[in-house]
């Protein structure tokens, strides 16, 4: 081993960062599965037509005779292999953006571990002739048998070590990130790369299908090959101390148990707890990362979907009945709060401002996908005539719609309100806005995910702080499922 190798214990950090992604992996793998229960079907199109799923992990089938939600396609996922599963969609979230940040460091690390030290040629593929001895490897091992150790790899575990650390888990990162609507509407070309977010998403998927055969057959190798002497490797670096190796390599499992079964209870009993402890870690980064992104997003009639799902009934009380049985004649949107000049707009007073359209994709919270035409009125064209006060840093919406007794309300702040395709929205694919689809106008935040689109409005307020509405939490969603309050991804 070079100096600068043993200085940094380099085959220790072998151990070391063996046991972190085994943690990590393993919580992303069972957090993904929760994010998975909220939309339990993957598609190869974006407009997610039903019965167009190539995976359905779920019985419900979507009726013709009613209106079918988004939410009434999650399914609960056991705890034993969700984290932490029976529906929470927020918190498998959080375990998954929490548990990816420090992957993401841990193999970085690694990396650049691997080649600061020339370690790097224990995986890399130095030599055509390893392709034809990982076949006769793979012979041997479909018989049965082990083939002849290498230095320290055979072939065909050199390869799959080299594939997994340099193809598969980049993917993995590349295709989370498509899937995020704010890189989505700032780069549609990054998007098409994988044939659409839902492409992406299916790809997603296959190679944590992988990422899970990969560590179940490497751990069965390390098992029943030579375990005391495969565990001083991993341990040691070397081929001493057996014994020691095993019990360190035993306990370091039993370590990562605990953890699973710990974050599990601990999630399922103190949901606002995990929602705010991770999320000071998470928040800062997404809001650093996504939040200042514009939307450039220009689809095309072509593109628009056949099919848009609604996610949440519409307001079932008397008064939202009444102004709907009138044509919305007698609705109004108040525009107060932290301003020079409030505002009180009827559904005429909207369409005599300028109008603005555009053809966007929607990116549910929940994994599905479509593209629709919206037209409206730009939010900033509302601000510049109410005139937000200095203090003002946040906008309340409110909509008409109530679950579990609580108003729906969510919060952006003005950067984001200001943003070019931020609309209020009143049309939808050239005709008015439909009801399921939140009549007679709607919020469009591009770079948000659909639960910060509140739809029904019926009323706008800028404020200073969020903190004091509902449960402090920037929103409904927020206060009672513990989504977070960055959305771009």
């Amino acid at each position: 081993m070079n100096p600068f190798a043993q200085a940094f214990g380099f085959l220790h950090w072998i151990g070391i960062s063996h046991y972190l992604n085994l943690l990590l992996v393993g919580f992303m793998v069972r957090s993904g599965l929760e994010i998975l229960s909220a939309h339990p079907k993957l598609y190869w199109r974006d407009d997610c037509n039903p019965g167009s799923e190539w995976l359905r992990l779920s019985r419900k089938k979507m009726p013709a005779d009613r209106l079918w939600t988004g939410a009434d396609e999650e399914t609960a996922f056991s705890s034993f292999i969700a984290l932490p599963g029976r529906r929470n969609l927020g918190m498998g979230r959080h375990w998954h953006f929490f548990c990816a940040i420090f992957w993401i460091l841990n193999g970085l690390v690694y990396v650049g571990l691997l080649f600061g030290t020339g370690q790097w040629r224990r995986l890399v593929p130095t030599s055509w002739g390893l392709f034809p001895e990982a076949a006769r490897d793979v012979w041997t091992y479909l018989h049965f048998h082990a083939p002849p150790a290498g230095h320290p790899y055979n072939a065909i575990q050199q390869l799959t070590y080299a594939s997994v650390v340099f193809v598969l888990a980049p993917l993995l990162m590349l295709t989370g990130a498509a899937m995020s609507p704010a890189v989505a509407a700032r780069f549609p070309w990054y998007v098409r790369l994988f044939g659409g977010r839902q492409p992406a998403r299916s790809i997603h998927f296959l190679s944590l299908v992988a990422m899970v055969a990969f560590t179940f057959v490497h751990v069965l190798l390390v098992a029943v090959e030579d375990f005391p002497r495969n565990m001083a490797w991993i341990i040691h670096g070397d081929y001493s101390s057996e014994r020691v190796a095993v019990w360190i390599g035993v306990a370091g499992l039993g370590v990562v148990l605990v953890l699973h079964v710990w974050a599990t209870l601990f999630s399922l009993k103190h949901r606002r707890s995990v929602q705010r402890w991770l999320g000071w870690v998470i928040e800062p980064m997404r809001r650093a990362l996504l939040h200042h992104v514009t939307s450039r997003q220009r689809y095309t009639e072509d593109d628009i979907s056949p099919f848009f799902r609604v996610n949440g009934y519409p307001p079932a009380s008397a008064e939202y009945q009444r102004l709907a049985e009138r044509g919305f004649i007698e609705w109004r949107l108040s525009v107060g709060g932290l301003v020079e000049a409030p505002l009180e707009l009827s559904l005429a007073d909207l369409r005599a401002l300028p109008k603005q359209t555009q053809i966007t994709k929607h990116h549910c919270i929940q994994g599905w996908s479509a593209v629709g035409e919206w037209a409206g009125v730009a939010v900033a064209e509302m601000l510049d005539r109410c005139r937000p006060l200095p203090s003002a840093r946040y906008l309340v919406l409110r909509g008409f719609d109530e679950l579990d007794g609580r108003g729906y309300y969510e919060t952006i702040d003005l950067e984001l309100a200001r943003h070019p395709q931020t609309l209020l929205a009143y049309e939808m694919n050239g005709a008015p806005l439909p009801i399921p689809h939140g009549a007679p106008c709607r919020l469009r935040v591009e770079t948000q995910l659909g639960f910060k689109m509140v739809k029904y409005l019926r009323s706008i307020e800028l404020v200073e702080d969020y903190h004091q509405l509902g449960d402090g939490q920037g929103g409904f969603r927020e206060d009672t499922q513990f989504y977070g309050q960055e959305a771009g991804i």
